[in-house]
């Protein structure tokens, strides 16, 4: 890192909810999210929360080279935001412990406080990163997982998994 951000760094990011990052758009293919009403998933508000997180420490980092990966999230969603609201995400960086990142977040959609908690991001090499997954896929799974797979080897989506 050129340096590393101070506790106290605080950061804002403005976002318009389109009607793609709504809840039947957040799985296409599972028809209970296609059932569901039209309104800002929590997944997409996940990383919107991450989004504005990057953005805050983005300046302290040596790029391309250098990026923050999201570690742990812990967050409320309690308040539905329809599509065209935008929503005021703003984040403070509360720790930082070597390369490990600690922030509050919140987010409001100009009516609700729609979001509030947590986030951890850790400071990444990105080749270092990249040897490291292509590692993983050469492992063998362990068999219990193997057991649950498609018996074609293809990467599908089931629900008939013993648990």
């Amino acid at each position: 890192m050129k340096t590393l951000p101070e506790t106290g760094l605080e950061h804002a990011f403005l976002f318009c909810i389109p009607t793609t990052k709504t809840v039947p758009a957040l799985y296409p293919e599972a028809p209970e999210f296609q059932a569901m009403p039209q309104v800002f998933a929590t997944g997409y508000l996940v990383g919107l929360l991450e989004w504005a997180c990057m953005q805050a420490v983005n300046p302290f980092l040596e790029a391309p080279h250098e990026q923050t990966l999201g570690t742990h999230i812990h967050v409320s969603h309690g308040a539905a935001t329809p599509p065209g609201l935008e929503v005021l995400v703003r984040v403070k960086l509360i720790r930082v412990e070597g390369r490990r990142l600690l922030f509050e977040v919140e987010a409001h959609d100009g009516v609700d406080l729609i979001s509030r908690g947590r986030h951890e991001r850790c400071v990444i090499d990105r080749h270092r990163f990249d040897q490291r997954v292509a590692q993983k896929m050469g492992r063998q799974p362990p068999r219990a997982y193997m057991a649950a797979r498609t018996s074609t080897g293809t990467c599908a989506s089931r629900t008939d998994i013993p648990t």
